[in-house]
């Protein structure tokens, strides 16, 4: 009997989802007019009840943190390596927007860990294959297309950020990284990036978050169709606009600090930030 490794076993997988293309079109819209009625509830919290959002995350990583760890190591090596070809095509200046735009698909990344944290909550061990779930999930059409839109959203990010560096410090590309930060800190064209760049990033995360801070969570809890699930996530914040401001500033200081060594970190950061996605969805949606 051959045994299948973890990469032969997601190939497996991602067939599944060839079969997921066919159902996109009704992943768009209500499943029926029964799923009209049942219009998930949001409900408020409080941003100190994000603490034990964060430590049910925590648990949900140590309880399988081998796997993991295998399923999330290949984000921080993506990292590596659009950094690395940022620097070798002289394109410096992205390197940040690039690492910043994790947080961009960084919950569309994370629906595997949200189907871990689904099963664990059901009582069954939970391994790496069952992040491979989300494949056969009936909303997979959706998820898809959710994560389409977020990906579209990372690249106008990326321009907009080249857009900036061109009309502040460039359009020249930096002799070196040097010479790029004390550029940044000891200009006023560098300031004015700096200035520019935060408030436009800010937009693009506020929007991001805001279609999909439990759009994902909710189309693996309940077939609702894509239109409800973004419009869901996006009720979510208003009502708890302070404690969804505090979590976005969770989640861009830890992208920032789990990156700073070589987006090693990543490893650890985006398993507990995945895992503790789940949970925001369950204290921010009434269980349907």
């Amino acid at each position: 009997m051959h045994i299948r490794n973890p990469i032969e076993w997601g190939l497996d997988q991602m067939r599944l989802a060839a079969a997921g293309v066919e159902v996109v079109g009704r992943g768009v819209e209500h499943p029926g007019a029964d799923a009209r009625m049942r219009r998930p509830v949001v409900r408020r919290m409080a941003a100190a009840d994000l603490i034990g959002v964060l430590a049910a995350g925590w648990h949900d990583f140590a309880a399988r943190r081998t796997d993991v760890i295998f399923l999330c190591v290949v984000y921080p090596a993506i990292g590596l390596v659009l950094g690395h070809m940022a620097a070798r095509e002289q394109m410096v200046p992205l390197l940040f927007p690039l690492a910043s735009g994790f947080a961009l698909v960084g919950p569309f990344a994370a629906v595997g860990l949200n189907e871990m944290s689904r099963r664990r909550e059901m009582g069954t061990d939970t391994g790496w294959r069952d992040a491979f779930g989300v494949l056969r999930s009936p909303s997979i059409g959706a998820i898809l297309l959710l994560g389409l839109l977020l990906t579209e959203i990372l690249v106008i990010w990326l321009l907009a950020a080249h857009l900036i560096y061109n009309l502040t410090l460039g359009p020249q590309s930096p002799a070196s990284m040097t010479a790029f930060v004390n550029d940044i800190f000891t200009t006023s064209a560098g300031r004015a990036l700096i200035v520019v760049g935060v408030g436009v990033g800010f937009l693009f995360a506020a929007v991001a978050m805001a279609i999909s801070v439990v759009a994902f969570p909710l189309l693996l809890d309940r077939d609702v169709g894509l239109a409800t699930a973004m419009e869901t996530s996006v009720r979510a914040v208003l009502a708890n606009p302070g404690a969804m401001a505090c979590w976005g500033l969770i989640v861009a200081g830890a992208l920032v600090v789990g990156s700073i060594p070589l987006f090693v970190g990543l490893v650890v950061v985006l398993p507990v930030l995945g895992h503790a996605t789940w949970h925001l969805y369950r204290r921010l949606v009434v269980p349907g």
